[in-house]
């Protein structure tokens, strides 16, 4: 405990002095008796009201509950309020970094799957990877026909809903069903499983076995993942940032606490016994704990 005692004139605070001189006090707003011992307890309960004012006015304890509010909100806010601002700096370099890896790295993600999209959309057709399945139905199961399956109508065009059912029918390895072009599970199942792999326009077509993988289906498959990086980053970047907002709000709420068991100030009056007069003097005992 290191203890630092301040010795304040009383002009510094009031505006007025009280000199005890033969039993004469000088302030206006005081009535004396005449009497030292009388007029001495009526100026040190006055002094002692106006040094609980000043306490109040000079020593502002910091509220924990705030602090931790103020972190929560803007981590380091409440560090700057508690007036650590190298930790409160801490805090928002940590924020201003996170937010910008979330925000650079989500929008990489979404650069990289525009890309793997427009890559499937100009070299995995549907139609091929129908017509595929349609020619090795027998080697897929062979207790179908071809002839079950109306997957293209009259002009050529390909019956979505057929597809599915014949998917379906197949079953034993081959039961992913093709969501509608365009859907976010389209452009994931393409290359994620290998019963696609001959809509891609490098697969040799005379393949009867659909484990054949092409190589615009193995590159293809490698973007997509890349996409999924980038993203896992971006969401990491984000939990970070909320997990900063709440050890900012903990730390500031103890750092509000510590700081105020630290700090104590205690006013009192102290008698100086001069020549031919008693003054009585406001003293500050400041105490800190290291």
């Amino acid at each position: 405990m290191k203890k630092v005692f301040l010795f304040l004139l009383v002009f510094l605070f009031v505006p007025s002095v009280y000199n005890i001189t033969f039993g004469q006090l000088k302030n206006e707003n005081l009535i004396l008796t005449g009497n030292l011992y009388s007029d001495s307890k009526i100026a040190m309960t006055k002094y002692a009201q106006d040094m609980a004012i000043l306490k109040s006015e000079t020593v502002e304890k910091k509220s924990p509950i705030k602090a931790g509010l103020f972190s929560l909100a803007v981590p380091g806010a409440g560090q700057f309020y508690n007036g650590n601002i190298w930790l409160s700096a801490v805090f928002i370099v940590a924020e201003a970094a996170l937010i910008t890896t979330a925000v650079i790295y989500n929008n990489k993600g979404n650069n990289q799957t525009d890309y793997f999209q427009n890559y499937a959309d100009q070299h995995w057709s549907v139609k091929v990877y129908a017509q595929w399945t349609l020619n090795n139905l027998p080697n897929l199961n062979p207790s179908l026909k071809s002839s079950d399956y109306h997957v293209f109508d009259n002009n050529g065009n390909l019956v979505w809903s057929e597809l599915n059912r014949m998917e379906m029918d197949i079953g034993d390895g081959y039961s992913h069903i093709l969501p509608p072009h365009g859907e976010q599970q389209y452009y994931e199942e393409i290359g994620k499983y290998s019963q696609f792999s001959h809509g891609w326009d490098d697969a040799n077509q005379g393949d009867t076995d659909f484990h054949i993988l092409s190589s615009r289906y193995l590159y293809y498959s490698d973007q997509r993942g890349e996409a999924n990086d980038l993203y896992r980053v971006s969401t990491r970047a984000v939990s970070l940032l909320y997990i900063n907002h709440i050890i900012s709000a903990l730390e500031a709420a103890w750092g509000a606490a510590r700081f105020n068991n630290n700090l104590s100030v205690n006013m009192r009056l102290r008698a100086l016994n001069l020549a031919n007069r008693t003054e009585y003097v406001p003293t500050m005992n400041v105490s800190y704990s290291f």
